[in-house]
């Protein structure tokens, strides 16, 4: 399997930081290619979320540089890789709360991360950035971690109340700013065709999953190029409709 890769971030019209960070990582191996996407959505409301989201990013930059390698002499576990993520999330979630009490202030960051090989999948979730899967139609991967998708959930609140209440940006949990952190895994087999989009809730506020699949079509993203205008022209339609936030995204397409 063989990936097309795009990545882009903006500040958005408002904010005077970017607190979202990124990581697109694409490696050959014995196991076939490889790569790693993640985008961190550090806090807005607390002080330092762009610090968080970073440390995050530059941790698991270096795993997929040091640690990966080892992993792929064998075959490929990602029960194994998943229990991994697990303790460094854990262990980032530790590390950012002891340096908070430390100094006196917050941070905390979501982090939506996928690792692809060859032709599997694994994605990783904390908080409410997230991961969309189209082939013929657009499949919503990842489940927030927010007050108004638990109460959906548990049937308290319906599609439409969900769509419009004030709290569906609050947040049950995130890297750094919880006691605890429990992290949704999901695997999936991937196809030729298959499109990956990794985004921070700032890219899909203000557009329709149905005007997403219309341009994130496999047929459509034809190459690299392409998938970068397509998602730069999204985060502008974004910000013309008065999305606020920061605006950050990764496309990934098997071939």
């Amino acid at each position: 399997m063989h990936f097309l890769t795009a990545i882009h971030s903006d500040i958005g019209t408002v904010k005077k930081v970017n607190q979202d960070s990124l990581c697109l990582k694409v490696a050959q191996s014995t196991a076939g290619e490889v790569v790693l996407a993640i985008v961190c959505d550090g806090l807005g409301g607390l002080s330092k979320g762009e610090l968080a989201s970073k440390t995050v990013i530059e941790y698991f930059s270096s795993w997929f540089e040091n640690v990966l390698p080892q992993r792929l002499q064998d075959e490929i576990v990602f029960k194994d890789i998943a229990n991994e993520w697990k303790k460094n999330i854990l262990y980032l979630n530790e590390k950012m709360s002891t340096y908070g009490e430390k100094h006196n202030v917050q941070l905390g960051t979501t982090i939506v991360a996928v690792l692809c090989v060859n032709d599997h999948l694994m994605v990783c979730n904390v908080g409410d950035s997230r991961c969309y899967y189209f082939q013929d139609d657009i499949k919503q991967i990842t489940k927030d971690h927010t007050v108004v998708e638990k109460e959906l959930q548990e049937g308290k609140l319906t599609a439409e109340q969900a769509k419009n209440d004030p709290r569906k940006s609050t947040l049950l949990q995130c890297i750094g700013a919880s006691p605890t952190v429990k992290p949704d895994f999901f695997e999936m087999d991937l196809h030729s065709g298959t499109v990956l989009l990794l985004c921070s809730d700032g890219f899909r506020h203000e557009v329709l999953p149905k005007e997403l699949l219309g341009v994130l079509k496999s047929s459509v993203l034809l190459d690299e190029t392409i998938m970068k205008t397509t998602l730069i022209d999204l985060t502008e339609l974004n910000k013309q409709r008065g999305e606020k936030d920061n605006i950050s995204s990764i496309l990934i397409k098997a071939i």
